[in-house]
C-alpha cells in the first residue's frame, strides 16, 4: 500500500536498513524519464523491491543491491520451536503467541485501529483458545512518531524480536508493502509465517512484467521456504482496473505520480502498463513527487500544461498526500479528475485534504465493508455494535488474516512454526466474511474482487461503490 523515478525496472532494490541487518528497506529510489517504461509496492508502495529511506528527487541512479538479508544471531535457536509432536488441533496446549506489526503512530493509526479491533474480534470468538492452547495476542508498532509512519528500522526490530521469542507462531501483516520486504527475509529463514492484511505490491510474490529482475527470490534468502501470505489482490489487478476505470469515467489523458515506495511506485506502474492499452494516453509521469514538500504548486501548473484530464497518484496519504491534492486542486480546478488507490482510501486522508478531497476516486483491492455479503455483512453488523463505528477499508481484511491464523493453528496440530506455516500456505476453500478462497502457490490468494469509491460530503461513499475489473 505505500513514489521517485528510475529509468528502469530496477528501481526498487533493496537497501541496508537498521541494527547490522541487509534488509530489503521500504520505499524505492528515483526515477529519471517519465518517457522510459517504468518498472507497491507501498506498498507497497502499498510498495519493489523498496529502500530504506525516500531518494532525493534528483537521483537517477538505482540504488546497490544489498546481500540477503538475515535474522539476528539467535534466530537459529528459535527458528522452529516445538511444544508438542501429536496431530489434532484439541492436543495443543500451553500459549502460542500470534504477534501483528502495523504502524501504530502517526495518521494509520484511525486506519489500523480497526484491524486490531478486527483482530481481537476473532480472538474473542474463539475464547482465546485453540484446543488446549492459549492464544495471546501481542499488538507491534512498526511505526514512529519522528517519522509519523512506519520505518525500515521499527520493522525490523518487531521481526527479529517476533523470531526471537520461542512462543510466537504466526506474524499478522505488515500494513505497508515496503515493510514486508523488510521482515519477509528475517522471518522466513526463521520459518514463521506472516499473514498480510494489507501489502498489494506484486514483486512480494510473483515476478510479473513490472517488477524487479530479482524479486520475489531476493526476500526468501537461500531459498528458503516461502513463509508469506496474504489475503489481497495484488496491485497489478488494481492499478489495471484503475486505468481502465480512468477510461470508462472518461479520461483521455493521464498525468501519474507516485510517493516512491514500493507500493505507490508499483501500483503507478502498472496504471501506466494498463493506460495505453485501454486507450488512455499518458501525458506525464510516472514520476515520483517529494514526500516532504512543503508545496506542489510548480508540479500542478507542469500538469496543467499536458492537458491531462486525470491525475492518478499511486501513494499513501502518510506521504504528503493531502497537500498534493490541495495544491493540485487549487491549480487544476474540479473539471480535473483525481484519483488514487487504497493506500489514499481512510478518513486521515479525507482530514489532510480538507475540500479538495471531495469527488476524488479511490480504487480498493477487495470489497468494502458495508457491500460485503453473507458471513462478511453479518460480521460487518457485529463489528459497528460491538465499537460504534465504521470499520476502515482493511479492517475486514485483518478478520480474515486473524481465522486464518487460527484455522492453522487447529490443523497443524502442535506449536511449531513449521508445521503452522506449512498449514497457512496449504489453506484452500477457505469459507470467511469473503467469501470462498484459497492461498495460490505464490502466497497469493485466489480473490481478484476489485472496488471504486468516490468522497462524497467529507467521506467515502463505500455504500455506493462500484465493482472493478481490470482488463483481460
Amino acid at each position: 500500500m505505500n513514489g521517485q523515478r528510475r529509468a528502469s525496472l530496477a528501481r526498487f532494490a533493496p537497501l541496508l536498513a537498521g541494527t547490522g541487518l541487509f534488509i530489503a528497506a521500504c520505499q524505492p529510489a528515483a526515477q529519471p524519464s517519465p518517457t522510459t517504461a517504468p518498472a507497491k509496492p507501498t506498498e507497497v508502495a502499498k510498495p519493489t523491491a523498496p529502500a530504506a529511506t525516500t531518494a532525493p528527487a534528483a537521483a537517477a541512479s538505482p540504488v546497490a543491491k544489498p546481500a540477503s538479508p538475515v535474522a539476528s544471531p539467535s534466530a537459529a535457536a528459535a527458528a522452529s520451536p516445538v511444544a508438542s509432536p501429536v496431530a489434532g488441533g484439541g492436543n495443543l496446549s500451553g500459549t502460542i503467541k500470534i504477534v501483528s506489526s502495523l504502524p501504530r503512530t502517526g495518521s494509520s493509526k484511525g486506519q489500523t485501529d480497526t484491524i486490531v479491533n478486527a483482530y481481537k474480534m476473532a480472538l474473542a470468538e474463539a475464547n482465546n483458545r485453540v484446543g488446549g492452547a492459549t492464544i495471546v495476542y501481542e499488538d507491534l508498532d512498526d511505526a514512529t512518531a519522528a517519522a509519523g509512519k512506519w520505518t525500515a528500522d521499527k520493522e525490523a526490530e518487531n521481526a527479529n524480536r517476533a523470531v526471537n521469542d520461542p512462543d510466537v507462531m504466526v506474524y499478522l501483516g505488515t500494513f505497508n508493502s515496503g515493510a514486508a520486504a523488510v521482515s519477509i527475509p528475517i522471518l522466513c529463514r526463521a520459518n514463521l509465517t506472516m499473514i498480510s492484511p494489507a501489502n498489494t505490491y506484486p514483486g512480494l510474490t510473483k515476478k510479473i512484467e513490472g517488477v524487479e529482475a530479482n524479486e520475489p527470490d531476493v526476500y526468501y534468502p537461500g531459498g528458503c521456504k516461502r513463509n508469506y501470505t496474504r489475503v489481497v489482490p495484488s496491485d497489478e489487478i488494481q492499478g489495471a482496473a484503475a486505468a481502465k476505470w480512468s477510461k470508462d469515467l472518461g479520461a483521455t489523458k493521464a498525468y501519474i505520480l507516485d510517493d516512491s515506495e514500493a507500493y505507490g511506485r508499483g501500483i503507478a506502474v502498472f496504471y501506466n502498463i494498463t493506460a495505453p492499452k485501454v486507450g488512455l494516453q499518458v501525458v506525464g509521469g510516472p514520476e515520483s513527487i517529494d514526500p516532504k514538500a512543503s508545496d506542489y504548486r510548480a508540479l500542478a501548473q507542469k500538469i496543467r500544461g499536458t492537458g491531462a484530464d486525470v491525475v492518478f497518484f499511486g501513494g499513501i496519504t502518510q506521504n504528503n498526500a493531502g497537500k498534493l491534492w490541495q495544491d493540485l486542486r487549487a491549480t487544476l480546478g474540479t473539471s480535473v479528475r483525481l484519483m488514487g488507490p487504497d493506500g489514499i482510501q481512510e478518513q486521515a486522508f479525507i482530514d489532510a485534504a480538507g475540500q479538495a478531497a471531495e469527488n476524488t476516486y479511490t480504487t480498493f483491492g477487495g470489497v468494502p465493508a458495508p457491500k460485503l455479503t453473507g458471513r462478511g455483512a453479518e460480521w460487518y453488523g457485529r463489528y459497528k455494535q460491538q465499537y460504534n463505528s465504521e470499520p476502515e477499508p482493511y479492517a475486514s481484511y485483518g478478520y480474515e488474516s486473524m481465522k486464518v491464523a487460527l484455522d492453522a493453528i487447529q490443523r497443524a496440530g502442535r506449536k511449531d512454526r513449521v508445521a503452522i506455516r506449512d498449514a497457512v500456505t496449504s489453506t484452500k476453500d477457505f469459507t470467511g466474511i469473503l467469501g470462498s478462497w484459497s492461498f495460490l502457490p505464490t502466497g497469493d490468494t485466489s480473490l481478484t474482487t476489485m472496488s471504486g469509491s468516490i468522497v462524497k460530503s467529507g467521506k467515502f461513499d463505500s455504500a455506493n461503490s462500484v465493482t472493478l475489473q481490470a482488463p483481460q
